[in-house]
């Protein structure tokens, strides 16, 4: 997509920088990207990638906004409560930037609709809260081969990784988190979470995935962010391919 006048203005920021540049941004401009969650992670991830000018952007989520959401879900506004989220950050996205063609999915997305939603996208970024829709969201991206942007946050602590099925050595999220019977059922609502660590952390997501647009760096791809918020410090652990995977080694 070629940038006229309007929009080199708008995202001069990002064509003055060399490793982005007039290609980069019209790459992102072409780019579609499905959003699993518009809750704290999934707020920040499309209001930047809306705000970066990603050409379409799918938004998924079958809760509705309330009264708790609002201490760290950026994307919704008091007059929001009750309005689904999906619909409601696509409307405060389509308000940053009308150029973005926003497509809100008011429902949990799962089986043969999310099989289509991952196929007609180029990147995935799951912002999601529960480990079974991760896990299917990662299914559905290793059986696509697309690229998937994982992030998840739980009181002060935030992860980060990015899993891309057409590296012959990259992990996938079942590598690195294996389902088992009995998943860990902890939550914002029960544990809590800082506001600003959501904040972190989808802002990252979206970093990540505009670098795969672009392309430009070097994505987290075989490397899990760890953020710690209390002490202010981060590392970054390596995660190696399990050649007996379930999803994604040799005999998925």
């Amino acid at each position: 997509m070629a940038l006229d006048d309007a929009r080199l203005l708008r995202y001069s920021r990002h064509v003055l920088l060399p490793e982005v540049g007039i290609e980069g941004q019209e790459n992102i401009a072409r780019a579609r990207v499905l959003v699993v969650g518009a809750g704290g992670l999934g707020c920040p991830v499309a209001l930047y990638l809306g705000a970066s000018g990603v050409g379409s952007l799918v938004i998924a989520d079958g809760d509705d906004v309330d009264l708790t959401n609002l201490q760290r879900q950026i994307g919704h506004a008091t007059a929001s409560i009750g309005r689904n989220k999906a619909q409601s950050l696509a409307a405060t996205v389509s308000a940053i930037n009308p150029d973005v063609d926003v497509l809100a999915v008011p429902r949990r997305i799962e089986g043969a609709a999310l099989a289509r939603l991952v196929g007609e996208v180029d990147l995935v970024v799951d912002a999601s809260d529960n480990f079974a829709t991760r896990h299917a969201v990662n299914s559905a991206c290793v059986a696509a081969s697309k690229v998937l942007v994982s992030g998840s946050a739980i009181g002060f602590t935030g992860q980060l990784a990015v899993f891309d099925p057409r590296v012959a050595d990259s992990p996938c999220y079942h590598c690195l988190f294996p389902q088992t019977a009995e998943e860990p059922a902890l939550r914002c609502a029960d544990a809590g979470v800082f506001s600003p660590l959501v904040g972190v952390i989808g802002a990252a997501q979206a970093m990540e995935a505009l670098k795969c647009l672009v392309p430009a760096g070097e994505p987290l791809l075989g490397r899990l962010l760890l953020w710690d918020g209390l002490a202010g410090q981060c590392r970054t652990l390596k995660v190696p391919r399990d050649p007996d995977c379930p999803v994604c080694g040799a005999r998925p």
